[in-house]
């Protein structure tokens, strides 16, 4: 049985009852080009999740949107009968096109189908978190999700979800999320560059809800590139390894799920975000943003 690895960067959170790493993984690379379709490498993909457990990750994100279905095939491939300290938490509220877009999905039968789809294609009885992803690529929009949000707190009733939290979602919505039910994550666009969640995330952490941020590196303009690569060069990493380990200095309730193809990626990601950064280091680093 996986346990969680006391070298693994950032330690531990409790997602309501569920104890995982801070340093998780992301298993959306693992699908094709534009997250559509296999993965060149199927023994490859499968090899970097069994390693990502072996070396003591607890906390898997995934959706069945990705590939779609492939990833959560993989993960049940490579992992089923699943350790019991590993928790595997997905997304709700978006479909694929043939196209490879992502048209929302968030009405109560699409979110149910969503829901059993997820299951189905995991192997579970109970899906240990569900976000609900709102927005569209682009980014959150403003509206309200109760009619989405309250169909998954009745799905939670029913047994075949344990947690919910929210993603690509506003302030606003965040609030009113926690007004209808428990949230215990907002996973949101967030890094040096981007901190328009800086206020949020200190809230959330004073209630004990966990951020986990996507994109880790990007959208940065090019001068703020530089400036994070000038600090790399100084301190003899690269600018992944800066960015992640700047994101567990942050605060302690935000959560990383760097995602990977490779498994020596994989090593050099946790190994990047393990590394110390000064008082100067991270004085510097909040400059990027300005």
């Amino acid at each position: 049985m996986s346990t969680p690895s006391p070298s693994l960067p950032g330690g531990t959170w409790t997602l309501g009852d569920l104890t995982v790493t801070r340093f998780g993984y992301g298993a959306m690379q693992l699908a094709g080009p534009g997250v559509m379709g296999p993965p060149a490498d199927r023994e490859g993909a499968l090899a970097v999740l069994r390693e990502a457990v072996a070396l003591g990750i607890t906390h898997i994100d995934t959706s069945d949107a990705y590939g779609p279905h492939v990833t959560n095939e993989l993960i049940r491939e490579a992992l089923h009968p699943y350790p019991e300290s590993l928790h595997i938490v997905t997304k709700v509220g978006a479909t694929r096109d043939e196209q490879g877009g992502w048209p929302t999905a968030r009405r109560p039968e699409d979110l149910r189908r969503q829901v059993h789809d997820n299951l189905e294609s995991l192997r579970l009885d109970v899906l240990d978190l569900v976000d609900l992803r709102l927005g569209n690529a682009e980014g959150p929009r403003p509206g309200s999700l109760a009619e989405a949000f309250e169909t998954l707190v009745e799905l939670q009733q029913q047994g075949l979800i344990r947690h919910l939290g929210i993603s690509n979602a506003t302030e606003e919505q965040v609030a009113e999320a926690q007004s209808i039910a428990p949230i215990v994550c907002v996973q949101n666009m967030y890094n040096l560059a981007h901190r328009h969640d800086d206020k949020l995330i200190d809230r959330l952490a004073t209630d004990g809800v966990a951020y986990v941020p996507f994109f880790p590196l990007g959208g940065f303009t090019p001068l703020q590139s530089s400036a994070l690569s000038a600090v790399a060069a100084r301190l003899e990493a690269t600018q992944m390894s800066v960015a992640l380990a700047w994101l567990l200095h942050r605060s302690p309730n935000i959560l990383l799920i760097p995602g990977t193809s490779s498994t020596a990626h994989l090593r050099q990601n946790i190994a990047g975000a393990g590394r110390s950064l000064s008082h100067e280091d991270l004085t510097e680093l909040d400059d990027v943003s300005r």
